[in-house]
């Protein structure tokens, strides 16, 4: 098996698996969506694709964020994966819109067969990745920007191709360096902040759920789906 690194400046070249990860936060917060109930998830990329869709779902509700993390307006949720814990959100469906994680996913869409991941799901989706198979596999990392490192991101894709190599590998390595990342020293809980210290607590916590979070086409649109 292969293992290929990408980035959000790298062109798609989408064959064999494609694993898209955002740690802090699009797809922790999408697993913790899952765990709490959710049935599905519609990536979108843009406020206003994100809210028409929204209208055409009678049980869909919007989250994400704006660049920087900040909360959208018009969206019903935040892009937090600690502010769900005080939803009921068995049953409905999402429509998430981000500028990173949710950005690479639809960029790399065509790949037979593509996972979003993040620290919370990742043995699970280096278990996945096992059982298909592929010839090759591409991480695309979606943290890294001009302010910050991305080694929150570097440290999931590093866990995982560990992982793929050993299945016992110890998590505790790659979340000190998720913790350590220049972004992750953001979430401080300030007031006024964009990004709470609890937020950084859900995404380290590596292997919570034990399922991998696939995509797959439904229609004319990509979802993203739970698989146990």
């Amino acid at each position: 098996m292969q293992i290929v690194r990408a980035d959000l400046t790298t062109p798609p070249d989408p064959w064999g698996a494609v694993v898209v990860i955002d740690v802090l936060r699009s797809f922790s917060t999408a697993a913790y969506a899952f765990a709490a109930g959710v049935r599905v998830i519609h990536p979108v990329g843009s406020i206003p694709e994100a809210l028409a869709v929204r209208a055409s779902l009678p049980d869909a509700l919007t989250i994400g964020a704006a660049p920087g993390g900040w909360p959208v307006p018009e969206f019903d949720l935040a892009n937090s994966p600690a502010a769900l814990a005080g939803f009921d959100l068995a049953g409905k469906e999402l429509v998430h819109c981000t500028a990173g994680g949710v950005h690479a996913l639809l960029a790399w869409q065509s790949a037979p067969w593509m996972f979003a991941a993040s620290l919370v799901c990742a043995r699970a989706t280096a278990r996945e990745l096992r059982r298909l198979a592929p010839a090759r596999v591409t991480l695309v990392t979606t943290g890294q920007w001009t302010d910050r490192d991305g080694d929150e991101d570097f440290a999931c894709a590093d866990y995982i191709e560990a992982l793929l190599a050993d299945a016992s590998t110890d998590p505790a390595p790659y979340v000190a360096r998720v913790r350590q990342s220049d972004f992750a020293r953001r979430f401080t809980g300030a007031a006024g902040a964009a990004h709470p210290a609890a937020d950084l607590d859900c995404c380290a916590a590596a292997d919570r759920f034990d399922f991998a979070l696939q995509a797959v086409r439904r229609g004319a649109r990509m979802v993203l789906a739970p698989l146990a």
